[in-house]
């Protein structure tokens, strides 16, 4: 684990299919700290993040359950997912306790709606430190860039780029991705950069 910014900490999990990093995250908060799409950690990863203690594990879509178990487990964290993509995640043998709602705020985070790739798909803005972060909306590939899924593993491609628009309503710098390379200045422009590839 390392502290990508100020009590924000990330860990890698290599992906071979991808190329490419699948992240977790995990945010020091005063009313409890927050992990986002956990990947699995080593040995070591998990002692850490289990010293540092978790409150709510936040899953931004369906299949970025990932180690979310693992982390539940040592922790005794609570594990929220969107309504819309619950059922998958469960069939997956995902243990989840709560449900988010978009608009509601966790933390400092705001929970706002990003479905295409799948239907519950979510992102997390911390409207203060000018942040997002996202699961499977956007990837930091190629790094410093902002991309898309292959649409092949997307439910509605074209709601998910009206979804992306609507990103750009939001104020923010600095992006945290759950696959590929985050941006942690200019991030707005970069998809700005991406959006402009959309068709009209």
């Amino acid at each position: 684990m390392r502290e990508i910014l100020n009590e924000i900490f990330t860990w890698p999990w290599f992906s071979e299919p991808h190329g490419y990093n699948f992240n977790g995250h995990l945010i020091r908060h005063a009313e409890g700290n927050l992990c986002i799409d956990p990947v699995e950690p080593s040995e070591e990863g998990l002692d850490e993040i289990a010293r540092l203690g978790v409150t709510r594990i936040l899953l931004t879509n369906r299949n970025h359950s990932r180690a979310s178990n693992i982390v539940r487990k040592r922790t005794g964290a609570r594990t929220s997912i969107h309504p819309h993509d619950a059922a998958h995640a469960r069939e997956q043998g995902t243990a989840l306790d709560d449900a988010l709602a978009v608009g509601q705020t966790i933390g400092p985070l705001v929970v706002m709606e990003a479905p295409g790739k799948s239907p519950g798909e979510v992102v997390l803005h911390w409207p203060e430190r000018r942040l997002l972060i996202v699961g499977d909306a956007v990837i930091g590939n190629p790094p410093g860039r902002c991309g898309l899924l292959r649409e092949q593993v997307m439910d509605d491609p074209q709601r998910l780029r009206q979804s992306v628009r609507q990103l750009l309503d939001l104020d923010f710098d600095t992006l945290l991705v759950g696959d590929g390379e985050p941006i942690l200045e200019g991030a707005k422009a970069r998809l700005e950069e991406l959006v402009a590839t959309f068709p009209a």
